[in-house]
């Protein structure tokens, strides 16, 4: 028991202490194949020589001035974010639940701005996940994140993802803005479908409506393109950023078009500590190593042969019922427990997720081999194996 630290996580019984490319290591000297990346943060793999250097070098210089001041690698940064992207302007902030927060805000304050009275309603939908404040809570579509925390704020509404009858709902009710994720990440690594987001972004152009993208967890190359949208062809207003951004240092980023945020002006919106030297460096430094060393082509051709692999599992265990996502954002339906094999995984020396009661969730680093693929894989394979043996275990 963790006496002094307020208990709303369920910990894992390990105690992580040093980690190193695709490997971490508890307290007692053991070694894990590390398939959580931090939840989609180390997409560089854990302590990347790039951006240790870089923030080593920050540490000698300046750690935090505020945003009173002009901070060269922050306008590095965002130049970086906006020249790969279809953005004009950054916003830094410390988190995903930060930046969705200041994406909700930015919508509400855009139409204020155009005119469009008593429009603040924002459009998000079922299974989506985007954060744990109170109104990224609210804007989240699953309900056992919100127990216990009413009254909630107004103006969220809640469509069915990848269904026709929202994109008429959203045609007739003309909200401020549409978030979502277009591969549901906590909600069971669910993408969405190509036409019916073309089709969304269609009815936003139509209508003014800011089509927001949470690219929280698909961002800065997770799912084989620097950004998620990039699959999808479409351009959205305004997208939050933040995970694998800044390789473990905490940093969130919401890049938005010139139209869009022209209206976060000065003392609409604000933070302290949001992109400040050290953050901005290793947000810096990650997105260098990225773009520069074949890092999003590596995680194409090896999150090709992952799935290649999972679907073998998939048609020789009764046990699984689908394999999706994109990239390196991985997810296989079980008709079992996921956490049972999250547990099992642990015993073996792998460490996932699940994404859900009955998904397994992956997320490698972007930087990972086909042998640790192979490791991760042939590990999956021995507990389904065991399960079947004993007949299974239903939900």
């Amino acid at each position: 028991m963790l006496d002094n630290i307020m208990q709303n996580y369920q910990r894992f019984p390990i105690e992580i202490v040093k980690g190193k490319g695709s490997s971490v290591w508890d307290a007692d000297g053991k070694k894990y194949l590390d398939y959580t990346s931090g939840i989609a943060v180390c997409n560089l793999g854990h302590v990347p020589d790039a951006v240790k250097e870089a923030v080593e070098n920050q540490l000698e210089s300046l750690w935090h001035c505020s945003n009173l001041y002009h901070i060269p690698a922050q306008k590095q940064l965002a130049e970086a974010l906006t020249r790969h992207s279809f953005g004009d302007q950054v916003f830094f902030c410390n988190s995903g639940a930060e930046a969705n927060e200041a994406a909700i805000k930015l919508a509400r304050k855009y139409a204020a701005d155009k005119g469009q009275k008593n429009t603040h309603e924002v459009v998000t939908f079922a299974q989506s996940f985007h954060g744990r404040t109170l109104a990224t809570l609210t804007a989240t579509g699953q309900s056992h994140v919100k127990a216990g925390f009413d009254p909630l704020p107004e103006g969220f509404q809640h469509l069915e993802f990848n269904d026709t009858a929202a994109l008429d709902a959203i045609a007739a009710k003309r909200p401020c803005a549409v978030l979502l994720e277009l591969v549901q990440g906590e909600g069971g690594i669910v993408p969405a479908d190509t036409e019916w987001v073309r089709q969304l972004e269609g009815i936003c152009k139509q209508n003014d409506i800011l089509l927001i993208v949470d690219e929280v967890q698909t961002g800065v190359g997770r799912t084989g393109k620097l950004f998620a949208y990039e699959h999808y062809g479409i351009t959205p207003d305004v997208m939050t950023l933040a995970k694998g951004l800044g390789s473990g240092f905490p940093i969130g980023a919401v890049i938005a078009g010139k139209d869009a945020a022209a209206s976060f002006t000065p003392g609409s919106h604000g933070t302290t500590f949001g992109g400040n030297p050290l953050a901005s460096t290793a947000g810096l430094a990650t997105l260098k190593e990225i773009l520069d060393n074949n890092v999003i082509k590596n995680a194409e051709v090896q999150s090709d042969y992952l799935f290649s692999q999972l679907k073998r599992l998939e048609s020789q265990f009764s046990l699984v019922q689908s394999v999706r996502g994109k990239g390196f954002l991985a997810g296989m339906e079980v008709s079992c427990p996921a956490k049972e094999i999250v547990i099992k995984a642990l015993e073996k020396g792998v460490l996932i997720l699940t994404a859900g009661a009955n998904v397994v969730r992956l997320l490698p680093p972007l930087t990972t081999k086909k042998e640790e693929i192979d490791e991760v894989v042939g590990v999956l394979e021995n507990i389904l194996t065991a399960i079947e043996e004993k007949g299974g275990v239903k939900l």
